[in-house]
């Protein structure tokens, strides 16, 4: 793990090591680089991550504070949604509608003659192609749903429609990228990716988006609260 990788990972670690007495301000960029024998360059850059995820804000000539809503959320962040809307870009590979299968009959609780959008586009990040992503939703919901909708912000694009997003359920499994995906994603076959699927729920329980994302440069970090029944569970007893 690279130095500002590290440092990246234990300061989120303090930062919620601390329930009980939260931590409110992290040391100065001079004593974190003595604390960790590394350069302010480095450390400015671990604090960088830390800024574009939400968890910290630097107040010039105050210090460094953590952000009163950092430890409200389980996920603390991943890579599909730590970049801003201007810092990553998509391009739509194809737009079709078809009629459903019986397993996406299940999923959005549509009958066999009600039609899907059908789409297929590539995401960059700081101008990198970082994911592949092929998803589906509900013609009856999203009738005018175009290139330039697909090449933006999806939620964005429900919310517009008047729609309430409740949350997502996701699924990850680590997989090896197929001669198609390594073409579109400029990596070599066989390249470790992580498979992301990924339901959007309404407020009223309606699937309203089904996604598959092949990303080649997945990463997350969570909060876990032990849970006591679980492992009581588990061990049998």
């Amino acid at each position: 793990m690279k130095k500002r990788e590290f440092i990246t990972q234990d300061l989120l670690s303090k930062i919620f090591q601390t329930a009980s007495e939260p931590l409110h301000k992290l040391p100065a960029e001079r004593e974190l680089a003595e604390e960790y024998g590394v350069s302010r360059y480095t450390v400015r850059e671990a604090l960088k991550k830390l800024v574009s995820i939400g968890i910290i804000r630097i107040v010039q000539g105050s210090g460094i504070y953590v952000s009163e809503n950092a430890r409200s959320n389980p996920l603390v962040y991943n890579s599909i949604t730590e970049k801003r809307f201007d810092q990553m870009r998509y391009r739509l590979l194809s737009l079709h509608k078809r009629l459903p299968g019986k397993e996406e009959q299940q999923v959005f609780g549509i009958g066999e003659n009600d039609w899907l959008w059908y789409f297929c586009r590539l995401r960059y990040v700081d101008d990198r192609c970082t994911q592949i992503e092929t998803s589906s939703l509900p013609l009856a919901h999203f009738p005018d749903l175009n290139q330039q909708v697909i090449e933006s912000s999806l939620q964005r694009y429900a919310i517009g429609k008047g729609l309430t997003l409740s949350h997502f359920l996701t699924h990850y499994q680590a997989v090896a990228v197929d001669k198609i995906q390594a073409a579109l994603l400029g990596c070599k076959r066989g390249t470790p990716a992580m498979k992301i699927t990924n339901r959007g729920i309404l407020a009223g329980s309606e699937v309203w988006i089904l996604s598959e994302v092949i990303d080649i440069h997945y990463e997350c970090t969570y909060v876990t609260p032990f849970n006591a029944d679980n492992l009581r569970f588990r061990s049998g007893s």
